[in-house]
């Protein structure tokens, strides 16, 4: 179930919506819940840094070990952390269901893969947090194709919605392939990965 209450209090504390669902809600009442909400404190480095990881975490709705395990690998790369992080997550099998166009939100991503919809390189995988490498196929299984969400997806309802050009998609054949790691300036993701690492390395 999309639990919809939720996503929006959380989409107002990090100051961005989510979900196409909560995009409504947050212009109405772009603040944080809560009694305090329209109250400006004073933001502290360290808090400014925390929403930054925090907004990070919540994009790709990861638990906070996955996020730092994430970091350590990043961190023993030879590119710049911030850069290496975001490549790291954006290689999840979960987000690259999301970017190709066969999920509205990362949350159905998810449910998607772990529910065995969908296979890598003609194996099932039901790891939301699998790492596709260069070459790499995901496609529907052919049981779930004929499946409401996923023949929503093959018209083509959410492809106009984000563009990820390390990927090459065949939408209405429910097919696609990781053609290259991608870069920063690619991953629509909002943040600056340069705060999330001096929170890690303080």
């Amino acid at each position: 179930m999309n639990q919809s209450r939720p996503k929006v209090r959380l989409s107002r504390a990090l100051g961005m919506p989510l979900t196409p669902k909560c995009v409504k809600y947050f212009e109405r009442r772009p603040f944080p819940p809560g009694q305090h909400g329209r109250a400006r404190p004073k933001q502290s480095d360290y808090k400014v840094r925390l929403l930054e990881k925090q907004r990070l975490k919540a994009q790709y709705n990861l638990r906070e070990s996955q996020l730092r395990d994430a970091f350590d690998r990043a961190v023993r790369r030879p590119g710049k952390t911030g850069e290496e992080l975001i490549a790291d997550l954006e290689t999840r099998l979960d987000a690259l269901v999301l970017r190709a166009g066969f999920a509205r939100t990362i949350y159905q991503a998810r449910q998607l893969v772990t529910h065995q919809h969908l296979t890598v390189n003609g194996r099932r995988v039901d790891r939301p947090s699998a790492r596709l490498r260069p070459g790499d196929v995901i496609e529907v299984a052919e049981r779930s194709r004929r499946k409401t969400p996923f023949v929503v997806a093959a018209a083509g309802a959410h492809v106009g919605e984000r563009s990820a050009p390390y990927l090459s998609v065949d939408v209405s054949g429910l097919t696609a392939r990781l053609v290259r790691l991608p870069l920063r300036r690619e991953v629509p993701v909002v943040c600056d990965e340069q705060l999330i690492v001096e929170f890690y390395s303080r």
